[in-house]
C-alpha cells in the first residue's frame, strides 16, 4: 500500500482544485522589499495581500466578531517581532 506522501505526489492536481482550496480557506501573503544602494535604503515596500472568497470572509467575521484593521495587524506584527526578538525589524 502506498504511503500518503506517494499518493499525493502521484495525484494530478489542476489549477481549479488549487483555486478552490484558496478561495474556500483563504490565504494571506506578506512581503517586504527594500531597495538600497551602497547600504542606503531608498525604497521600502510592505506588501500585504489577502485572497479569499467573500463568503469565507463574511463567515470569518461573523465567527470572530472583531474589527480587522491594519492597526490591529501592525500591533500583532510588533508583538511577534518582540516575542521572537528579531533584530531586523523596523520601528515604523
Amino acid at each position: 500500500m502506498p504511503s500518503t506522501k506517494e499518493t499525493i505526489e502521484n495525484k494530478d492536481v489542476g489549477l481549479i482544485d488549487i483555486l478552490d482550496v484558496i478561495l474556500d480557506k483563504g490565504v494571506a501573503i506578506r512581503g517586504e522589499l527594500v531597495i538600497s544602494i551602497a547600504n542606503i535604503d531608498l525604497v521600502y515596500l510592505d506588501l500585504r495581500v489577502l485572497i479569499s472568497s467573500v463568503e469565507t470572509l463574511v463567515q470569518s467575521y461573523e465567527n470572530n466578531r472583531h474589527e480587522l484593521s491594519s492597526e490591529e495587524f501592525e500591533r500583532q506584527r510588533r508583538e511577534l517581532l518582540d516575542a521572537t526578538d528579531t533584530e531586523n525589524h523596523t520601528n515604523g
